[in-house]
């Protein structure tokens, strides 16, 4: 039992778009296209979530800890840029482990506002915060932040820091993060600030296995998608039928995850038939590497101005502190008429 402190802090999430309705239009769309695929961001009902968070404590994903190691070095020298009283925006939340590191230094942050597709799991994330936390006011978003979102600050952009950690921005295209940055400067407004973690170009090996993890983990995660869909969806998805496959295309400078069929078959979602052949593939995600130049080079053209770097001693991975100004013309928005 509670006494309830921690729900009345954070109150009720605010309410998310349909998701039956969208994941079934995703689904459909992705799975019709010759070449078929589907979102990432649809991997994160509660049992992906929990998967993905095994997923960051695996040997071989490096990114989670060494992420960490960096926040947890330099965690000091990040606070010293930014204001008093600031307000942490944190997209794409999940547990909620990262932040406390940067909480713990901040000079009394005004409040924390995590953004989360998972609702079930953004709520309990945000209920254990907000108690370990009682100075701090949490106030959860249940949306899908690569997407328009309701959004309230107090204090001005120049008291506002986002934080988009586990090289999330990755998952875009180099365009869509060109985009996404643009928007998101757009939405804090010029003086706004943002932490971001990158993922380094590195050895091939070491990148695909991070994404082909001995114990299968990754694989269940990416499976997962199908038992997703034929849990909500009325799929007829045969798990066995599909294996999980990883590896890094040198020419686009990323990771893709794929499914692929082992057999011709045929699966149904919400009554449409679907047809494999043997061989052929979902593709289920992307993550783009960077090298810390061409991040800054990407983000400068979004119209951010890149302040900081921090990598690790073995140069995997990179955490920027970008400030915005003013988007280039292309990425303004047109004058309503």
């Amino acid at each position: 039992m509670t006494d309830g402190t921690a729900s009345r802090r954070i109150g009720m999430p605010a309410p998310g778009p349909d998701r039956d309705t969208e994941f079934l239009k995703d689904v459909l769309d992705g799975l019709g296209r010759p070449a078929k695929a589907l979102p990432a961001k649809h991997f994160y009902d509660q049992r992906g979530s929990r998967l993905f968070d095994r997923i960051c404590e695996l040997e071989e994903y490096y990114p989670t800890r060494t992420e960490t190691a960096i926040l947890a070095r330099y965690a000091g020298d990040i606070a010293g840029k930014v204001d008093r009283g600031v307000t942490l925006l944190e997209l794409g939340s999940g547990s909620s482990v990262k932040v406390r590191l940067l909480l713990d230094v901040l000079d009394e942050p005004a409040a924390y506002i995590p953004v989360d597709i998972s609702g079930a799991h953004l709520e309990a994330s945000a209920a254990r915060l907000a108690a370990d936390y009682p100075d701090i006011s949490v106030k959860p978003i249940h949306a899908d932040y690569s997407q328009a979102f309701p959004l309230s600050v107090k204090g001005g952009a120049e008291r506002t820091l986002a934080f988009f950690p586990g090289s999330t921005i990755g998952n875009f295209s180099p365009e869509e993060a060109r985009s996404f940055l643009a928007r998101l400067g757009r939405q804090l407004g010029a003086g706004g600030r943002l932490l971001v973690g990158v993922d380094l170009k590195k050895d091939v090996g070491r990148l695909e296995a991070a994404y082909n993890d001995a114990a299968g983990v990754t694989a269940a995660f990416n499976l997962n998608l199908l038992e997703r869909i034929n849990r909500e969806l009325d799929g007829t998805f045969d798990l066995t039928a599909f294996a999980h496959r990883a590896f890094y295309d040198r020419d686009l400078g990323r990771i893709e995850m794929h499914l692929e069929s082992l057999k011709p078959q045929t699966a149904l979602v919400a009554g449409v038939p679907f047809r494999f052949q043997a061989g052929e593939t979902i593709h289920t995600e992307v993550s783009h590497k960077y090298t810390v130049e061409e991040f800054r080079d990407l983000a400068r053209d979004a119209g951010w101005r890149a302040d900081e770097t921090w990598t690790d001693g073995d140069h995997l991975f990179s955490i920027h502190l970008l400030t915005f100004q003013e988007p280039p013309t292309r990425f303004r928005r047109a004058p309503e008429a």
